[in-house]
């Protein structure tokens, strides 16, 4: 690959902007929720879910949740998203301050990280 194309393509990366919000991964069964902040709301779904499949995922009592009742029984979900509009900006503060409106409207939610 040459060196402008690089660029225009490291340019375009730089310059997205990913959907940024609140996830959300409940179990059916037993109506247990997590949340979590995320930058990109795709990649963490996804992260997630490969963590939970492989049984590596670093929150214990939701990995035992996935174990036993299986992917077919969460809902994996976003539930509120960030309207922004600099993708360089740090939107860490605007994503915990929704965070904490979520966990406070879903008294029995959790946060995926502690």
């Amino acid at each position: 690959m040459d060196m402008p194309r690089k660029k225009q393509l490291l340019e375009e990366y730089k310059n997205r902007k990913p959907e940024m919000g609140i996830i959300s991964l409940k179990c059916a069964a037993t109506k247990e929720t997590f949340l979590n902040i995320s930058q990109d709301t795709k990649a963490d779904l996804n992260s997630n879910r490969f963590k939970l499949t492989s049984n590596g995922h670093p929150n214990k009592k939701l990995q035992e949740l996935w174990n036993q009742y299986g992917e077919t029984n969460f809902e994996i979900s976003v539930i509120r998203v960030l309207k922004y509009e600099d993708p360089q900006a740090d939107h860490t503060e605007e994503l915990q301050k929704l965070l904490t409106q979520c966990l406070e409207s879903n008294k029995g939610a959790r946060r995926i990280w502690k």
